[in-house]
């Protein structure tokens, strides 16, 4: 059976998730006490039911402190079980809070919006370790659904390397597991011929390979984390992110995404994401 458990943070689009696994055909709960999970795993497994998708969240309390060891006994018990960790700038889950008028699950008229996010991360800190991460603090819903259908298809006999391309001056990804800043290279948005380019183009790849300064950083970036790749796996790690920034994200840090990933792909399960650009 396969179990994914969607989990993080509230109006970070746990629902949107859930919903997206249920129309992919998954028997889905909505807010399942974490208490709960092993009987109900247990249970659909002997109901033969295939593939389910719950979500748990912060009104678990104190028992969401068991999640990260039932999952360890639950995958014993040879149960594909997969952790999805959605999560948002404390900022942008303000912005969704005002909009909808929701009020926040912790809420009880006690705590502001801002208060109920901070306690909520305290709750959830534990259970985020080693899960795979979705900052969807950018994203709009029809991209948190693709990602979502990934996370599900993908093989997770093996771990996963993502290469993320991001724009400080739009702030750094929250799923990111290293972060690499390149912004000290040479910036092809000074060249007007090359401005409405991506690091994609062969023009901005050569304006940058031209400079050994992108070479070096290339070189260092690359050996890191050739050497830290087997320290995650032995920790049993299906995901690692590796996120490269630069000022827009849309050159230098789009050319390191590309390029690391075609040289990890032979070896290893290769993800790219561009945040900055659509294509």
């Amino acid at each position: 059976m396969q179990l994914v458990i969607i989990t993080g943070l509230s109006g970070s689009g746990k629902s949107v998730a859930l919903k997206v696994l249920e129309d992919g055909g998954f028997y889905t709960t909505d807010n399942l006490p974490a208490k709960l999970l092993p009987e109900m795993a247990e249970f659909l497994r002997e109901a033969r039911y295939t593939r389910v998708a719950v979500s748990i969240d912060a009104r678990s309390g104190d028992a969401l402190n068991e999640l990260p060891r039932q999952v360890r006994d639950l995958k014993a018990r040879g149960i594909d079980v997969r952790v999805l960790f959605l999560e948002a700038k404390t900022e942008t889950l303000l912005k969704r809070f005002s909009e909808t008028r929701r009020r926040h699950p912790l809420s009880a008229g006690e705590l502001t919006v801002a208060e109920c996010v901070a306690r909520e991360r305290e709750l959830l800190a534990e259970i985020g370790t080693g899960s795979h991460h979705i900052d969807t603090s950018e994203l709009n819903p029809n991209a948190l659904r693709a990602l979502v259908k990934e996370f599900v298809e993908s093989d997770h006999s093996s771990l996963t390397l993502l290469f993320q391309s991001f724009g400080y001056k739009h702030g750094i990804p929250l799923d990111a597991d290293f972060v690499f800043d390149v912004r000290c290279l040479p910036n092809p948005f000074y060249d007007p011929t090359l401005r409405p380019l991506t690091g994609k183009h062969r023009a901005v790849v050569e304006f940058l390979e031209a400079d050994t300064n992108v070479k070096r950083m290339y070189s260092d970036i690359s050996e890191f984390v050739s050497n830290w790749l087997p320290c995650f796996v032995a920790d049993n790690r299906s995901y690692v992110t590796v996120a490269i920034g630069c000022t827009g994200g849309e050159h230098r840090s789009v050319y390191f995404a590309e390029k690391l990933a075609a040289h990890f792909r032979t070896a290893w399960r290769v993800l790219v994401r561009h945040r900055e650009i659509s294509t």
